[in-house]
């Protein structure tokens, strides 16, 4: 793919949070990957992975410890006067994982929705943003009707319908779905994800779907990225790495997932990983899963193994994988 089609470019990415004396917590090292104009880019990985760190790094709501991100061929670092960030602050928005405590409970609907509007001066009078608003709501599936309530008075995934309008409130390029869905029953998940895809197709968007349920993001997502403890330890298109994982920690994620066939469900064989997950803090220069890797060689505990392209458009970084 051309680097002029990738909207957004992430370089040698890194968060690091110091605790204390001597002690540094790496949630996001040195992670690479680029996302293409109008795909969906899935983030998985178990809790603590660094995926809602690395989004919430991407889109500036941390400062990075080093690399770079790139947007729409520019570094953000560039975007540097009050027009320059507001127009990024304009065509990059994120949809939260928690609807409960994302939206402020003293506000109507209405002025939540409408917050991005008034930032950017993009109504020129009170009707216009009152018809702005409407036409947010009706596009999530709510309505006039419900512009005028509060938070307390709506369902997890009104509420969530509530947080992407207010996102796509600004018409954004790119929106960054940090877990959008694992605060919500099963039953409503697939309508906001089915809402989300529907979505991007009639306004052009780009997302970054951060989750943990592998079976949602292979629905969603074109390309999808694996992590594990601050690292990208894989990255493939949606069906080639469910047909063919090649990171022992993507096998063990994949062989998790339950099967609808009960037959194929009793025979299988789950990997269940042995070995404790090292600690973020301190952690040394080596394959951060050698301690729950079967496969682990004394290489696997002296390097970093790199994020090689192996098969044309499937990355992994394992040194077993040659």
């Amino acid at each position: 793919m051309a680097q002029q089609d990738n909207l957004v470019v992430v370089k040698d990415l890194a968060r690091h949070f110091v605790l204390g004396k001597d002690q540094v917590l790496k949630a996001v090292d040195g992670v690479s990957f680029a996302i293409r104009r109008g795909e969906t880019f899935g983030l998985v990985g178990e809790s603590g992975c660094g995926k809602s760190t690395l989004g919430r790094t991407i889109i500036g709501l941390y400062d990075c410890t080093k690399g770079s991100v790139e947007f729409d061929g520019k570094d953000m670092k560039d975007y540097k006067s009050a027009a320059e960030r507001a127009e990024l602050s304009q065509r990059m928005q994120m949809i939260f994982q928690d609807p409960y405590t994302s939206l402020n409970p003293r506000m109507k609907v209405m002025d939540i929705v409408a917050e991005g509007i008034d930032n950017h001066h993009l109504a020129k009078n009170n009707a216009e943003r009152t018809k702005m608003v409407i036409q947010l709501l009706e596009a999530v599936g709510l309505n006039e009707g419900h512009a005028n309530r509060y938070p307390h008075e709506f369902s997890g995934g009104q509420r969530q319908r509530v947080g992407i309008a207010r996102a796509l409130s600004v018409n954004p390029d790119f929106v960054i779905a940090d877990e959008p869905i694992s605060a919500l029953d099963v039953s409503i998940q697939a309508q906001v994800v089915n809402l989300l895809k529907n979505l991007q197709k009639t306004r052009n968007l780009t997302y970054l779907f951060i989750a943990h349920d592998l079976s949602m993001v292979k629905y969603i997502s074109d390309r999808i990225g694996v992590m594990y403890l601050g690292n990208m330890v894989e990255l493939a298109t949606s069906q080639e790495l469910f047909d063919k994982p090649l990171h022992p920690y993507t096998q063990a994620l994949l062989s998790a997932i339950p099967l609808p066939d009960p037959k194929v469900e009793r025979e299988r064989s789950r990997i269940v990983l042995e070995g404790s997950v090292s600690s973020p803090i301190n952690l040394p220069n080596n394959c951060r899963f050698c301690t729950r890797c079967k496969y682990c060689t004394e290489q696997c505990r002296k390097e970093v193994p790199p994020l090689r392209e192996v098969e044309p458009g499937h990355f992994v970084a394992c040194h077993m994988i040659k």
